[in-house]
């Protein structure tokens, strides 16, 4: 799709409410073309929210939504048939076969590839003749998965593709994810609480807390800059430590573990003297996260 702009997604001062809660408070993001764009959170941090203002689901109280260049719900013909969205629901018609979801969602995309889709099916082993209400969690979820590709999307939104399935079928779903769009030059943003998955497959991540972002940065830089650093004291002195960049810090004593964002060496002089360093290594992402916002999220929640 042709756009004016250097970044597939742009939103700026987002704001949300239902009722008394804030979904969405200042919420800005920019996502550039190309590459896989994770979308980090506890369930209920606004990730959901966010993608239904992308796919013009809700008008922004605040702030400016732009895809494409251009306002989802003003411009919805033009927004969505450059999409491509698999939600955690993976709400598709129970009454139809496999092979009449390719014929209707065809119906509604003018770039709709059937080879492509047919090509789809195969490797995602569906028959063409089963119903959608009796496949298993993973089928449907590829089923919604070939839905979303076949027309070749410039944008694949996912969210928490990867809800209640297997640890074979995620791997199965993510690796489809990469093969068909990332590598293409068309972009996906991925949304899920499964950290570990954002990861693996991820060029960029933003993280998403109560509504607010957190940090939003490539992954490669996410992974140089933040460090796990375990310390000793050995002049006696028992006080936590503190020091600029530092996220979190746990232990007791004379021995501590920090979780900081900044250089090694300039945390190493910050502490001084007396202290010994006995272990820096990379952390996590779920690690970083926690850091952050003091949560964990790897748990999946029903």
């Amino acid at each position: 799709m042709d756009t004016v702009s250097d970044y597939v997604v742009e939103v700026e001062g987002l704001g949300r409410r239902f009722k008394r809660t804030v979904a969405l408070e200042g919420f800005s993001l920019k996502i550039p073309r190309g590459g896989v764009f994770g979308l980090v959170g506890e369930n209920g941090a606004g990730k959901t929210t966010l993608i239904k203002h992308l796919l013009g689901l809700y008008k922004a109280e605040q702030g400016t939504v732009r895809v494409f260049g251009l306002d989802p719900v003003q411009e919805p013909e033009k927004v969505l048939g450059g999409i491509g969205y698999l939600s955690e629901d993976r709400d598709l018609p129970g009454w139809m076969k496999v092979k009449e979801l390719m014929r209707y969602t065809a119906a509604f995309y003018p770039k709709w590839d059937p080879e492509y889709a047919e090509k789809l099916r195969q490797v995602f082993e569906l028959d063409p003749k089963a119903k959608l209400r009796t496949l298993s969690r993973g089928q449907l979820a590829k089923a919604g998965l070939l839905a979303a590709l076949a027309h070749r999307p410039d944008l694949l939104l996912l969210d928490e593709p990867s809800s209640g399935l297997d640890p074979v079928v995620r791997r199965e779903i993510l690796s489809a994810i990469i093969r068909t769009v990332a590598d293409e030059g068309r972009t996906v943003l991925f949304s899920s609480h499964l950290l570990d998955e954002v990861e693996r497959v991820a060029d960029r991540v933003a993280m998403i807390h109560q509504g607010k972002l957190v940090l939003d940065a490539p992954m490669e830089e996410i992974k140089d800059t933040h460090h796990r650093m375990t310390i000793r004291y050995t002049n006696g002195q028992t006080a936590k430590p503190d020091f600029p960049g530092m996220l979190s810090c746990q232990g007791r004593g004379n021995e501590w573990t920090i979780v900081f964002q900044g250089n090694v060496n300039a945390a190493k002089e910050h502490l001084g003297n007396g202290i010994e360093i006995l272990q820096v290594e990379s952390p996590s992402l779920e690690e970083i996260f926690v850091a952050r916002v003091g949560r964990s999220i790897s748990i999946e929640e029903d």
